[in-house]
Order: structure tokens, then C-alpha cells, then sequence
């Protein structure tokens, strides 16, 4: 504004003798001035702001992104969620709920999107998992002048907190805030109901051939124990480490999840308390997979099969 003020001539004389005119024409005079100001932006420009992802990558995006493009399922399932299907003009070929998602336009899958269909459809922001990340790519699309946010959730809470960036990004902060809220209700009341009982030993089987699990520090281990439950490879450093039946035998899990499917226990895993009882559960794996509004779905589906007499 002051750039703008002083390359009027009238305004110099106005600053050296203010009490020349009466106080109701200066005021009107300086309100003019701001309002000139206010307008004064270069025509065409977008407004922009800088965020930090969840990368701590710097990202300058459009203040209100109307073209959108989802390079992950979990994204896809958050911005129906906030009520942005219409503004979606890109997804992956496993963005399949809600179901109209199939509709949209698919740039490739979630590993290999084609970075020549994501240009074509101009998006004023992609948002994408770490899961579909390769800085080479990345690249390429900020050269083309399309920013990238890329969501990294790790836990349960990181997850409601990438809802709710993801919502201040597009323009839906207080829907973002009312789903957020009503999912963390959700998880307060199962922390409720599961506060104090036991923790059943939970064996989780991403793999027969060969045995595969998941460590400590994943998605799905967060959700055992949010559920009231201790997963049996909770020490495991690695996400998705192999695993011995022996060790599985000796650990005496009370309850195993299986991926939803064909996957079917191996024999020697019978002897196991879990298959004893007849506590061996398939669990779609959307739900456990997917860090989005409808992962508190899979925590209430697992906090069930653990603690059935809640």
C-alpha cells in the first residue's frame, strides 16, 4: 500500500498539511487508498501459500485447489470424505472406494502413475503417499509447475492429523475438524471399553510362503494396540519382517488375522491357542491398509474379534 500511496501526487500534500481538509474526508480518502491497494495483484496469479508436508518438504501450493489428483487409495477415500469427489480429476487404478472413485480418470497405478496423464489433466495439487514416492518423479512434476504434498501417516493419530491437513490444503478445514472429531470419539469410546482387560496375544499373517508379519513400527501393529491387543511381533525392528513358525508356536498367540482371501493358516500354526479356540480371523485388508477416514473402521473390526464380550 505504501508503494501505491506515495506515487499519487495528491496524497504528498495531504501528508504535509492533514489539517487542510476535515476529518471525514481524510478518513474517506485513506479507505480509498487501502481498498487500491488491496486490488493492486498481478492479474491471472493464483494465491499461493507455503506448507511443509509430512516429508518436511517445502510445497508451495494454490490457496484453493479446484483440479485435484490422488496417486493413493487412503487420499482417494479422504477427499470423498471431506466431500471433494467433484474436484478429483485424477486417481490411481486402486482407488476403488467410495465406488465412484472408479469413474474418475486413472493415471496408473499407485508405484507407476504416468506422469504425462497427470500433466494432461492440470491439476492445482497431487497428493500422494509415501507409498507412491520416488524423488525422481516428484521432480518432474514441480518442473511442470504441479505441486506435490505427500502424506506419510505411520500411526492412528498421524493419521487424523493428515485428515486434517489434508482438509486445510483444499479448503474443507471445519468438515476435516467434524470428521476428525467423530473418529477420535470412536477411538475414545473403544480405549473405554478395552481399559483394564487383558491384552490377547495377536499374531498378524501377511504371508504363508513365505511367513510374513508386521513390526513394530507399522500402520497395523498401532492398531493391535489401540485395539487392547499385543501383537506377538511388536520387537520386530523391520515393517514386514519374515518369520519362523517356531517362533510363532512358542509365542502361543490367542488370536491370529489373516488378510482377507484365500490365505488360509498353515498346518503347523493349529496348534496354536488362537487356532485352538477358533480365534483365526480374515480381516479386509482396506481396512488395515489404509490410512484414511475408514481405518477406524478396521480398529473397531479388531477391538471386536479381541475383546468380543464388549
Amino acid at each position: 500500500m505504501v508503494s501505491i500511496f506515495y506515487r499519487l501526487p495528491f496524497s504528498s500534500f495531504v501528508l504535509r498539511h492533514p489539517t487542510a481538509f476535515p476529518v471525514q474526508w481524510l478518513v474517506l480518502f485513506f479507505v480509498f487508498l487501502s481498498l487500491t491497494a488491496c486490488n493492486h495483484q498481478p492479474a491471472g496469479k493464483p494465491e499461493t501459500r507455503l506448507v511443509t508436508d509430512e516429508l518436511n518438504r517445502p510445497v508451495r501450493v494454490v490457496a484453493n485447489p479446484q483440479r485435484l489428483v490422488s496417486l493413493a487409495p487412503s487420499v482417494t477415500e479422504t477427499l470423498y470424505a471431506l466431500g471433494l469427489g467433484d474436484k478429483i480429476v485424477g486417481v490411481t487404478s486402486y482407488c476403488d472406494y467410495p465406488p465412484e472413485a472408479k469413474a474418475k480418470e486413472q493415471i496408473g497405478d499407485t508405484l507407476k502413475p504416468s506422469i504425462e496423464k497427470i500433466i494432461a489433466l492440470k491439476p492445482d495439487l497431487v497428493i500422494a503417499s509415501i507409498a507412491s514416492q520416488l524423488e525422481a518423479f516428484v521432480q518432474k512434476l514441480e518442473d511442470a509447475g504441479i505441486p506435490v504434498y505427500v502424506s506419510n501417516p505411520r500411526n492412528l493419530a498421524e493419521t487424523l492429523n493428515s485428515i486434517q491437513t489434508i482438509g486445510a490444503l483444499t479448503g474443507t478445514n471445519d468438515k476435516a475438524t467434524a470428521l476428525t472429531d467423530k473418529l477420535r470419539q470412536r477411538i475414545a469410546a473403544i480405549h473405554q471399553r478395552t481399559a483394564g482387560r487383558d491384552k490377547p496375544a495377536v499374531f498378524v499373517l501377511l504371508g504363508a510362503e513365505p511367513l510374513i508379519t508386521i513390526g513394530g513400527a507399522t500402520f497395523i501393529n498401532d492398531l493391535v494396540t489401540q485395539a487392547g491387543g499385543q501383537s506377538i511381533s511388536a520387537d520386530e525392528k523391520s515393517d514386514y519382517p519374515q518369520y519362523s513358525l517356531e517362533t510363532v508356536i512358542a509365542r502361543k498367540p490367542q488370536v491370529i488375522f489373516l488378510q482377507a482371501g484365500d490365505e488360509r493358516l498353515p498346518e503347523r500354526l493349529q496348534q496354536t491357542p488362537a487356532a485352538q479356540q477358533r480365534r483365526v480371523f480374515h480381516v479386509n485388508d482396506d481396512l488395515l491398509l489404509r490410512p484414511g477416514p475408514r481405518i477406524i473402521d478396521g480398529l473397531e473390526v479388531i477391538a471386536e474379534k479381541l475383546h468380543p464380550a464388549l
